[in-house]
């Protein structure tokens, strides 16, 4: 199925990024795509709706050490397959701009370098850190956090929900015959569907210190069960709360009308709804037991090359100058997502929809990296859309977990 997270960070999402001034550096020029830069320029490949963000910033690093930062605007659908297939090459950028989930594809292409954080580290929130590493290396400059969130009609809803059920109740209340919608389609949708299944105890992976462990697949687990069943008392022959019919349009259309209350989907969304004049409050995902319903998060940042020939200048305009709290920000006017940064973060939470997206962030999870996730994706949404039309629940999520570990084992 296609995940549709607006780049799992999606929309709404925090970014800085500068205009483009393309310099050519002392020590030989650098073309958007030519080789990777000598010594005297760092070519940094950006998402072309981020450039300006990151000017200042790079005038700034040409200006006090004397190395070049020139940015180049790439569509963000091509930056990955661009990265991956030039720098072997000994073409491409010295940095490229991206986000978490490439992490475990860039790693086994050998196309990354490690990067050092230092004590600045801990300058960051800890979802952001923990995306940022494949295997217990770091890899990534984390600039933003996404995840998505309950957006509520105040105007119809006041109060917060304190549970699932309490959510149907109170839009029941309301006198809404659909109180909440999420995104699903045919082929069904679990990433918006994953802070459930969190709740159930049940994880894709287990997890290391060095991150999630790929041979520790946790679907088929007791929780996954329990999820399963779960899932289909809600779905067409229980509830009817989620529906397969409902996809990403319905769901908007839904709760821009206000025959919806509570609406589960990310920041990117937020702006038609206050352009629609609704009173929009940003909630927890209202979890269906007594533990949290933990999205996942997706975290942008930035790379460096493992062919780049400035590899410590790359590392330093990356740390001391993407890593501060000024240029957080200015990625996050740009994208309008939640800085990674923690001192950027409150900054920008002064105002409450990104406050609510952050408080619902520090319970997230960041998405696997890992090439098995892929595995994973082939299989998870078609499961859940047929429990969701019927099928039986306990054994459609085993035949999902034995179909995973199966492709995982090729």
């Amino acid at each position: 199925m296609r995940v549709n997270t607006k780049s799992l960070l999606a929309a709404g999402a925090v970014a800085v990024i500068a205009t483009l001034g393309l310099a050519s550096c002392s020590g030989g020029d650098s073309g958007s795509d030519g080789e990777a830069s000598s010594s005297g320029t760092l070519t940094v490949w950006v998402d072309a709706e981020r450039v300006d963000a990151l000017q200042a910033a790079a005038d700034a690093y040409s200006e006090e050490k004397g190395v070049k930062v020139e940015l180049v605007g790439k569509d963000n659908a091509d930056i990955k397959d661009d990265f991956i297939q030039q720098v072997p090459t000994g073409k491409g950028p010295d940095i490229t701009m991206g986000a978490h989930d490439w992490l475990g594809e860039l790693s086994t292409n050998g196309v990354v370098a490690p990067l050092e954080l230092g004590d600045s580290a801990a300058d960051y929130l800890p979802v952001a850190v923990d995306a940022s590493k494949y295997e217990g290396t770091t890899y990534m400059l984390p600039y933003a956090v996404e995840n998505i969130a309950v957006l509520r009609n105040a105007d119809l809803v006041p109060e917060a929900a304190t549970g699932f059920d309490d959510m149907i109740a109170k839009g029941q209340a309301a006198g809404l015959a659909q109180p909440f919608v999420v995104e699903q389609g045919a082929e069904g949708n679990p990433y918006h569907l994953y802070p459930f299944q969190t709740a159930f105890g049940a994880p894709v992976f287990g997890s290391t210190d060095a991150g999630y462990d790929p041979s520790d697949l946790q679907l088929g687990n007791a929780g996954g069960d329990q999820f399963a069943t779960w899932l289909g008392s809600q779905g067409k022959n229980g509830t009817g709360v989620f529906n397969t019919d409902i996809d990403g349009d319905i769901a908007k259309q839904s709760f821009l009308d206000g025959t919806a209350a509570f609406w589960l989907t990310g920041p990117w969304n937020v702006g038609a709804a206050t352009e629609a004049g609704i009173n929009v409050a940003i909630d927890t995902v209202p979890s269906p037991t007594a533990e949290p319903a933990s999205p996942f998060a997706g975290v942008k940042g930035f790379f460096v090359s493992s062919e780049s020939k400035n590899k410590v200048a790359a590392n330093d305009f990356l740390v001391n100058y993407i890593g501060t709290e000024d240029v957080q920000l200015e990625l996050f006017k740009a994208g309008n997502v939640l800085p990674a940064l923690t001192a950027a973060a409150e900054a920008a939470s002064s105002d409450p929809i990104v406050a609510g997206f952050a408080a619902v962030g520090a319970e997230a999870v960041p998405m696997p990296a890992i090439p098995a996730m892929g595995a994973v994706w082939q299989y998870w949404g078609i499961a859940e859309a047929d429990i969701i039309n019927g099928a039986d629940p306990v054994a459609t999520w085993q035949k999902l977990a034995a179909d995973v570990q199966a492709a995982i084992n090729k």
